[in-house]
């Protein structure tokens, strides 16, 4: 039973009220049909919607099956609406943009029926109203009449207790409005149907009971209930309640709220935007315009990005990670001569300053950590590691080559029969000397082996150098052949014996240089002198002898590799340089039994397809040759002969400084040193052993230097200067420019050198005092022997370690000069990585070894192509950041344009909200059905977005060629950036659809229903 008591329904409108409804009071049986007449404006249709739900009152109380409304929530209202009633309307109100069947489909949509249940009852209501075979006509295709059979299908799909009906006739013409007053009075037999209704006459035929109203009160009632029926109606509605509650606790849930699903809501807006397709299109396009701005931004970065890996990777095979015996910590080393280049201190921009660059350079120079690894220690783990295919390096590692610091000499005869070295770093240093009118190599004595070092890393000096081996023991590795053609001839490794076997090293164009063409002994001497000749006297350089060269020729050449060792002769305990006599190395040369005969075996060209090539020699050997040279070393008379006297240097009899005497041998020695020397030789032995200085002597000296005013400290800087580099020797240039520096030097800059020269001060302040008390050569050597008589064996060792003049060179140094290396201690090793992403395994590989061992055994090591690529790969990122910031403004821009869009798209659906509100959507599915709108548009601007991106990017590519005529740059998005960017677009427009979209939740159902 529905119960209507004393309802009021008020109407504020600022200081005014209006009453529309003045406490009615009725009651409905379960089942009838009810007609409520009055003329317009009495709230017929007000009592209606409250009724149905869709309007609250302002006092009094709906009681429904029993219980009251007065704590009904927003979902009661929408569960009652969707369980209890069904509206028919007077204009229909059916969705355009859904057919027949989906129209009806929609109650049951949010009653959460199944698809398959919802079409057949769908079609089982249509067929029920005459409808049948018209399940799939949208509303623009069918009569009034037949709109109204379709809302009166909606409204009983759902079985609902009662079928609310404003002037459902009031559109049609007689024919129709009979045929639908006679559903309704079909319909009534088993539920109440309340109709108003304008029409007396249909009235009186089609109902049951007749209720009249005006100004808001019920004035007339043709068949109210008895007492008795309403006693009978509310016994009923317990029934029922009980019933409920008791299927409620037998199901062990409560009755499910009416929901919109989300496929539903999806549904819904896609028709919706389907009927709309240009400017459907038109949105989509112009939400993508952002999207497609980062997208090719990120495409070009990305191409940029994978072409740097690409470099990388292939760069891998020139530079491999290598770890050297004595590592520079080159990034300590950057980081000086930065802060070295700013002064830090603050002046005022009123005059020119002076920065201090000379001293502060140097400083960083020789604040430069170096540091030695254990590549002994490693070498083993590494070979341990290689064993067991399972392990990260066996995967990672495409091959590694251990480095020695083996010079191999080799020789040929060139054109005119002389026997000349085949290296070109003497010609190369005296093509520059003479250039720049320097002498090179004086420089490298003077750079300690850097410049020389650096010119062989550049390629500049290499001539031969040694192939890299495969990891399993092979002689040439298959990468190496990956990047090099066999022009003519073998490989080494196709012969049993391959230690002897070299192949020559051309360029793409099959050329040699002609100075290496001259280290090849294919150029006389002659033809080269003829080159610098020309060059110095401003000519053009003479023709050459010969340009061509048949392969056949090349690989007829013979070459020598004269050990080391084999070049020294004994001479009484000494042992000397033979080479140097005239003619000793011709005979060496022709000498079988000298040395080893090297054969070309092969040309190889590098291979066009591949980027990076990892030989920069232009003779190629394997390490066969060098462990086989090593060995014989090993083996010679004059290695074994140092090794038996680890102290001496057998070219000189010296000791070597760093040696293990006991201080009995260095005192004897000591003595029988002194008595070998002459008076001014045993002076000079005694101004040395007395000029040794402490702590406090240093301390002191340092004191009265910085005592000193500034004429006194530049004259004494000066004064150790040149004593220092008598000692040393240098040039006369460099000597006066180091004058100058100290002579512009203020003050300030003069005591900042003290700490330095502190010592050599306090040592020519105690020589200077010997030499006073001891004036002459003679005195100085007298007091010399008498001192000899009183020192202790201790006191004469240490004259030993400061006066007696030791080897230049050190035991290590000798025995590698002599070929004898321990094949197990390498000076390098080059780790050639399968990929990028293999190098970081092995960086990761290290780092693990490293935090397994001591502190002292860590590796340490550079990789310089990381750290530029890395650096490139940062300033790419950072403009690809900005030029997104740049663009994402576009794509919010586009994003508040698509939020305008869908509220002018709430306002087309004005009336669309207030049907789903009265079938019995929430505000939630309301909301929910504009955010699936909004998100649609996102999905399709980003799908589209996307998809010009990857047209585009066919276009972009070939201009990026191009312009920077890098053939394997191409602009590339990958799919899972495609796919944010199309999440990105979704989420954009749906943050852009929430305040449209709250904006139709809020929207009054009744309100709504009346908007055209």
């Amino acid at each position: 039973m529905l119960q209507l008591k004393n309802i009021t329904k008020r109407y504020e409108a600022g200081e005014f009220s209006v009453d529309a409804l003045k406490g009615i009071s009725l009651n409905f049986r379960t089942s009838e049909f009810v007609s409520i007449l009055g003329p317009s404006g009495c709230g017929k249709t007000t009592m209606l919607n409250i009724i149905g739900g869709l309007d609250k009152y302002t006092d009094g109380d709906l009681v429904i099956r029993g219980k009251s409304t007065k704590n009904f929530t927003d979902r009661d209202w929408d569960a009652y609406r969707n369980h209890s009633i069904g509206f028919v309307f007077q204009s229909y109100n059916l969705i355009p943009h859904q057919t027949a069947q989906q129209n009806v489909e929609l109650a049951l949509a949010l009653s959460g029926v199944n698809r398959t249940e919802r079409a057949a009852r769908a079609k089982q209501a249509l067929d029920e109203v005459g409808l049948k075979n018209m399940y799939h006509k949208r509303p623009s295709e069918m009569s009034g009449g037949q709109c109204q059979r379709v809302a009166i299908a909606r409204a009983i799909v759902n079985n609902p207790d009662i079928v609310l009906a404003d002037e459902p006739t009031g559109a049609l013409d007689t024919e129709t409005s009979i045929q639908v007053m006679d559903i309704l009075k079909e319909i009534s037999q088993n539920r109440l149907v309340v109709m108003v209704t304008h029409n007396p006459d249909l009235a009186e035929k089609y109902s049951t009971r007749v209720v009249k109203m005006l100004d808001g009160l019920l004035v007339e009632d043709s068949h109210p209930l008895t007492d008795e029926e309403t006693q009978a109606e509310a016994n009923l509605d317990e029934q029922r309640q009980a019933q409920a509650v008791e299927e409620e606790k037998t199901l062990k849930r409560r009755a499910k709220k009416p929901s919109m699903s989300l496929g539903t809501s999806f549904m819904l807006s896609l028709k919706n935007l389907f009927t709309k397709r240009g400017r459907t299109v038109l949105t989509s396009f112009a939400g993508s315009i952002g999207i497609i701005g980062i997208a090719l931004i990120f495409a070009v970065s990305q191409g940029a990005t994978n072409y740097i890996n690409q470099v990388q990777e292939e760069t891998l095979a020139s530079y491999p990670l290598t770890i050297q015996q004595s590592h520079t910590d080159m990034g300590s080393l950057f980081q000086s001569f930065v802060g070295a280049a700013t002064s830090g201190e603050e002046h005022e921009l009123d005059a020119v300053y002076e920065k201090m660059a000379l001293y502060n350079l140097t400083k960083s120079l020789s604040n430069v950590e170096e540091s030695e690894n254990d590549l002994a220690a490693y070498k083993k783990y590494l070979e341990q590691q290689l064993q067991d295919p399972d392990s990260v390096m066996s995967k990672s590692l495409n091959g590694v080559k251990y480095g020695y610091n083996l010079d191999l000499q080799v020789y040929t005869k060139n054109v005119s029969g002389e026997v000349i070295e085949s290296d070109i770093s003497e010609l190369v240093l005296q093509v520059i000397g003479d250039f720049y009118g320097v002498d090179l190599s004086q420089m490298m004595v003077y750079s300690g082996g850097l410049f020389s070092e650096l010119l062989s890393t550049s390629g500049t000096l290499v001539m031969w150098e040694e192939m890299l081996p495969s990891s399993d023991g092979g002689v040439v590795n298959d990468m190496l052949k990956s990047q090099y053609d066999l022009v003519f001839g073998n490989w080494p490794d196709a012969y049993s014996d391959p230690t002897n076997k070299v192949v020559v090293v051309v360029d793409g164009d099959n050329e040699i240089d002609d100075m290496t063409l001259y280290a090849l002994g294919l150029k006389s001497t002659e033809e080269i002198d003829a080159i610098l000749e020309a060059v110095q006297k401003g000519e053009e350089p003479p023709e050459s002898s010969q340009k061509k060269w048949l392969y056949e020729e090349i690989c007829g050449l013979k070459y020598k590799t004269i050990f080391n060792y084999e070049k020294y002769r004994k001479m009484g305990s000494v042992w000397y340089d033979a080479t140097e006599i005239d003619n000793v190395l011709e005979s060496m040369y022709d000498d079988p039994n000298v040395g080893m005969e090297l054969e070309v075996v092969g040309i190889i060209r590098p291979n066009p397809s591949s980027s990076s090539h990892m030989l920069s020699g232009s003779i190629a050997y394997t390490n066969r040759l060098t462990q086989y040279v090593i060995r014989q070393a090993q083996q010679s008379q004059i290695v074994q002969e140092q090794k038996a006297n680890p102290n001496v240097d057998i070219f000189t009899g010296k000791y070597f400084q760093n040696n293990n005497l006991p201080d009995e041998q260095k005192a004897q020695y000591f003595e029988n040193y002194v008595s070998t020397l002459s008076t001014e030789e045993k002076a000079q032995v005694f101004l040395t052993v007395n000029a040794q200085v402490d702590e406090t002597e240093i301390k002191s000296a340092q004191d009265k230097l910085f005592a000193m005013d500034e004429t006194q400290l530049r004259s004494t800087i000066l004064m150790l200067y040149k004593l220092a580099a008598s000692e040393t020797g240098g040039s006369s240039s460099q000597q006066a420019q180091v004058e100058d520096y100290i002579n512009s030097c203020d003050y300030e800059q003069l005591q900042s050198l003290v700490p330095t020269i502190s010592e050599g001060y306090a040592m020519c302040l105690k020589m200077l005092s010997v030499a006073m008390q001891y004036p002459t050569a003679a005195l100085q050597a007298e007091q010399l022997d008498k001192d000899m008589a009183t020192y202790t064996v201790e006191q004469k060792a240490q004259c030993f370690d400061v006066a007696v003049p030791f080897a230049e060179t050190t035991y290590e140094d000798n025995l590698t000069m002599l070929g004898d290396i321990d094949l197990d201690s390498p000076s390098s090793i080059s780790l050639y990585a399968v990929s990028f992403a293999a190098k970081q395994e092995i960086e990761n590989d290290i780092a693990a070894y490293n935090a397994s061992v001591s502190e002292d055994k860590q590796l340490q090591y550079t990789d310089y192509v990381g750290l530029l690529m890395r650096s490139v790969t940062t300033i790419i990122d950072a403009i690809t950041y900005v030029l997104i910031a740049f663009v994402s403004i576009s794509l919010i821009v586009s994003s508040i344009m698509i939020g305008v869009i869908t509220l002018i798209s709430v306002q087309e659906r004005t009336k669309e909200i207030g049907i789903l509100r009265a079938i019995g959507a929430s505000k939630r599915n309301v909301s929910s059905m504009f955010n699936a709108e909004t998100v649609i548009i996102g999905f399709a601007s980003g799908i589209l977005g996307v998809g010009i991106t990857y047209v585009l990017n066919l276009i972009i590519s070939v201009i990026l060629r191009a312009v920077t005529g890098i053939a394997s740059l191409t602009a590339s998005l990958p799919i899972w950036v495609a796919a944010v960017l199309v999440g990105i677009s979704m989420l954009l427009t749906l943050i852009a659809g929430i305040i449209p979209s709250r904006s139709a939740a809020k929207k009054d159902p009744v309100v709504a229903l009346r908007t055209e």
